[in-house]
């Protein structure tokens, strides 16, 4: 699997419309854009919006991540915002009582089940709550 990088963005662009074989007067016919501004992108003297990066994608029949990396796959996505487990929050707010530590047992449970059963278990729990 080849690693995906990040590259500057107009100079993306040159590359993938020159893969297509497509010059700036056939993005400008497509899509509307100024061949002068298709320019000044590509030499990095713009830095187009959202929107525009969408109609060069739209064009160059690529998916919009493609324009900000190389490679055949989409790049990973880092988790912003780490979650805590459920036994980490029950840890910092002292020993496990009540209600959570019958969550973390009903979840260790549920992971061992089979489909069909949890979900039996799940549309049950559902009525219960709707009591």
């Amino acid at each position: 699997m080849k690693e995906s990088k990040p590259m500057l963005i107009g100079s993306r662009l040159r590359q993938l419309r020159e893969q297509k074989h497509m010059s700036q007067g056939d993005i400008e016919d497509r899509i509307g854009l100024l061949r002068c501004y298709i320019s000044r992108v590509e030499n990095g003297h713009t830095v187009p919006s959202l929107e525009t990066l969408e109609r060069f994608a739209a064009v160059l029949d690529v998916p919009l991540y493609q324009l900000f990396y190389c490679g055949e796959e989409a790049p990973p996505t880092p988790s912003l915002t780490p979650r805590k487990t459920l036994e980490e929050i029950t840890a910092e707010n002292g020993a496990m009582e009540g209600d959570a530590q019958f969550l973390v047992k009903l979840t260790t449970v549920l992971t061992r089940l089979a489909e069909p059963d949890r979900d039996v278990v799940l549309s049950l729990a559902k009525r219960l709550a709707t009591r």
